[in-house]
């Protein structure tokens, strides 16, 4: 019974979402608030089982590190802003907060973002076992794997000919950077391409469920 109730509230749910395809309208409106109530819920329960009770209260309660009244200060500081009086106390929390991230995302994304993406990108132009593998089978695949860092690396020289400002665009320069662009474009087709995809699996894992589930016709 309980499983009936839930493909029955799931199905309702999900009709009420795909509504919108229609118009907008209240059913659409109280499933999506219903949503975003729910994670909303979720998201402070995960938080508090898996961050602010081993990391903050279990600590503070069992008589040791107890430096962590200071963020623990903070934290409660950031509800301030719903007393207009006292709301300015919020700013100290949100300063620390901005200047702690900063400084720890910055060598992160150095690190991530740069080096290795750097490391990444210092390749062999020609692998010795990938030209032994194509030797032993030619072909189509098998050539392309051989080229692989080749085109890899030829792709991103031109690349950074394109971002390369202080050198008018002209000539072979200028071929060279359109060549750039062109990886660009495909690059950026490519991450939008599957994002679409990503939203059509969606949509048919709902559809699926409705037609497998609910309404039991596959």
């Amino acid at each position: 019974m309980s499983e009936t109730i839930g493909i029955w509230i799931a199905a309702a749910l999900t009709i009420m979402i795909l509504s919108f395809l229609y118009k907008d309208n209240p059913f659409y409106k109280f499933a999506e608030h219903l949503f975003v109530g729910i994670a909303a819920g979720y998201i402070l329960a995960l938080s508090w089982h898996n961050t602010i009770r081993p990391n903050l209260t279990e600590p503070l309660f069992a008589g040791k590190d107890w430096w962590l009244i200071v963020p623990a200060v903070f934290g409660v500081l950031l509800f301030s802003r719903f007393i207009k009086s006292i709301s300015w106390l919020s700013q100290w929390s949100l300063a620390a907060i901005v200047g702690i991230y900063a400084g720890l995302a910055v060598t992160a994304f150095a690190e991530a973002d740069f080096v290795q993406q750097l490391h990444a990108s210092m390749l062999p132009l020609f692998s010795a076992d990938e030209i032994a593998k194509f030797q032993q089978h030619p072909g189509i695949i098998t050539f392309l794997h051989v080229t692989t860092n080749f085109i890899t690396v030829i792709g991103l020289l031109a690349i950074l000919v394109y971002f390369f400002f202080s050198k008018e665009h002209t000539g072979g320069w200028g071929t060279i950077a359109k060549f750039g662009t062109g990886l660009l474009m495909m690059g950026f087709g490519a991450g939008y391409g599957y994002t679409v995809m990503t939203r059509i699996a969606l949509l048919i894992d709902r559809i699926f469920f409705l037609l497998s589930d609910f309404l039991h016709i596959l």
